[in-house]
């Protein structure tokens, strides 16, 4: 099963599930319960921290869910925050918070990750509740700088055209759908 996140990441073959840590946790695991999927494929958009270019893809199996204050020592966490099926993946940080910072960006490349959707870590917690397997496919829109959601926006569209130019390509969706 494909799914997305919605509002402006809507695709006719994919499944939204809302955006956010919450509202994907809560709506996704709804689904798994009243009919569990054989597999997940949740695509849709991510910002770079700063090493992947606008409008690369990126396949993954890795999340994660640290916040901004960790860097400044200021918190902590009793759960576990990175779940990896691939050590080999690019990581895929989550929060319900966008980054739009270069020097917050510099910091979550420095501890491997290299991009950020709100959705993916929920995504992987809820599939991995329910024994799922799950990947995300990314295109990325924007960098997570200053300007990270005017570059969202203006990048949206095109980023989605690539992004099912892409999943055409690897036959994971046919032009019918």
């Amino acid at each position: 099963m494909i799914i997305s996140a919605g509002k402006e990441e809507i695709f006719n073959f994919a499944t939204p599930v809302g955006i956010g840590l919450v509202e994907s946790a809560i709506n996704l695991s709804r689904l798994c319960l009243f009919d569990k999927p054989d597999f997940l494929i949740f695509i849709g958009s991510a910002g770079s921290y700063g090493n992947l270019r606008v409008f690369d893809i990126v396949e993954s199996k890795c999340a994660s869910n640290i916040e901004h204050c960790f860097f400044k020592k200021e918190c902590y966490t009793p759960i576990e925050n990175i779940i990896c099926i691939d050590s080999r993946e690019t990581v895929i940080n989550s929060s319900n918070f966008i980054t739009t910072s270069k020097l917050l960006s510099k910091a979550y490349l420095q501890l491997g990750m290299e991009a950020e959707n709100m959705e993916f870590f929920s995504v992987m917690k809820a599939a991995e509740e329910f024994n799922i397997p799950v990947k995300g496919i990314f295109v990325i829109t924007n960098y997570c700088y200053e300007n990270a959601h005017e570059q969202y926006l203006h990048n949206i569209k095109k980023a989605k055209e690539k992004l099912i130019s892409y999943l055409l390509e690897k036959n994971i969706i046919k032009e019918t759908e």
